[in-house]
C-alpha cells in the first residue's frame, strides 16, 4: 500500500495571490486527483495589479527538498514552472539527474504572456542547454518559442518549424502554443509534435478576459499529473488543453485586475 498513489511534483515559485506558479500547480493536481508535492524555489509577493518582490531560496536548501523527498516518496512525474538564475537552474537539473522523480514537465518561463523576457542571458542559455535536454514534454508559449529557435512565427508553418527547432534541443515532445494578442482573433491554435513524429494541432476559442493568469502553469501540471497516473503523452496533452480552455472559460471573481482562472470549471473534465 506505500506510495501506491500517484505522486507528482512542482518545482516552482510560490505566488502570494494563489493564481499562478505553485499554488496554481497544487490546484490542477489536486483537481486531476493526484497527490502534489512541491520544492519551493522562490517567493514571490504579487496580487492582482502585479508582482511587488521576489526572493530566491537558498540554493542548499533547494537541494535538500529533493533529497528529503527523494527518501521517503515515489514521485511519479514532476514539471518545472518559473527558474530565475542560471545558478538555480543548475541546481534543479542535477538533482532531477540524481534522483527517479518520473518524466519531466518543462514550462519555460522566459517571457511573460505579452512577450517581456523575464530572464538575463546565462540563465537562457542554462535553461536551454541543461533544463530543456531533461524534457519529456515542453510547453514554450508563442514568444518563448521564438527566443528558444530564433524563428519569427508567423505562420501556422513556422509554428511547426519551431517546434521541430525545440525538438533538437533535447526536448522529446513540444507544444507551441499559439498566439493570443491580435486585434479581432477568435481562435488560438496550439501545435503539438509527439517524439515519434506525429503531430496534431489543439485548436480552441480565443477569450477576451484578464483573468488568464496561471494558464501556462494549469496546462503543464495537468500533463504532469496525467502522466503520474500512466496516461500516455498525447492523450495527457488532449486532456490539458481541454482542462485549461474550461478553466479560462468561467471566470470567477477575484482580485481588482488580472485574476486567476477557475480550475472548478475544470474539475469533472
Amino acid at each position: 500500500m506505500v506510495n501506491e498513489f500517484p505522486q507528482v511534483l512542482t518545482i516552482a515559485g510560490s505566488d502570494s495571490d494563489g493564481s499562478a506558479g505553485m499554488q496554481a500547480d497544487l490546484h490542477t493536481f489536486f483537481i486531476r486527483k493526484t497527490y502534489g508535492m512541491s520544492v519551493l524555489v522562490a517567493a514571490v509577493a504579487g496580487n492582482s495589479y502585479g508582482i511587488h518582490a521576489v526572493e530566491t531560496l537558498p540554493l542548499s536548501f533547494i537541494s535538500k527538498q529533493f533529497d528529503v523527498l527523494a527518501s521517503d516518496f515515489h514521485i511519479r512525474a514532476s514539471k518545472t514552472g518559473m527558474l530565475s538564475d542560471a545558478d538555480l537552474i543548475h541546481t534543479v537539473t542535477d538533482a532531477y539527474q540524481t534522483y527517479d522523480f518520473g518524466p519531466l514537465v518543462v514550462d519555460p518561463v522566459i517571457t511573460t504572456k505579452h512577450g517581456a523576457q523575464l530572464l538575463e542571458d546565462r540563465a537562457f542559455q542554462a535553461l536551454k542547454t541543461k533544463l530543456l535536454p531533461l524534457a519529456e514534454v515542453a510547453t514554450p508559449n508563442f514568444f518563448e518559442a521564438q527566443l528558444l529557435t530564433g524563428i519569427t512565427i508567423e505562420t501556422e508553418e513556422e509554428q511547426r518549424l519551431a517546434a521541430q527547432a525545440i525538438q533538437t534541443l533535447g526536448a522529446k515532445n513540444v507544444i507551441v502554443k499559439g498566439w493570443h494578442h491580435l486585434a479581432a482573433q477568435s481562435e488560438v491554435a496550439d501545435y503539438v509534435l509527439l517524439a515519434d513524429g506525429t503531430d496534431f494541432w489543439l485548436r480552441h476559442q480565443y477569450f477576451e478576459t484578464t483573468h488568464i493568469n496561471g494558464t501556462g502553469d494549469t496546462l503543464s501540471a495537468t500533463i504532469a499529473a496525467e502522466l503520474a497516473k500512466g496516461t500516455d503523452v498525447a492523450t495527457a496533452i488532449h486532456i490539458a488543453h481541454d482542462v485549461t480552455t474550461a478553466a479560462i472559460a468561467h471566470e470567477i471573481a477575484v482580485g481588482h485586475k488580472f485574476g486567476p482562472i477557475n480550475h472548478w470549471a475544470a474539475e469533472n473534465i
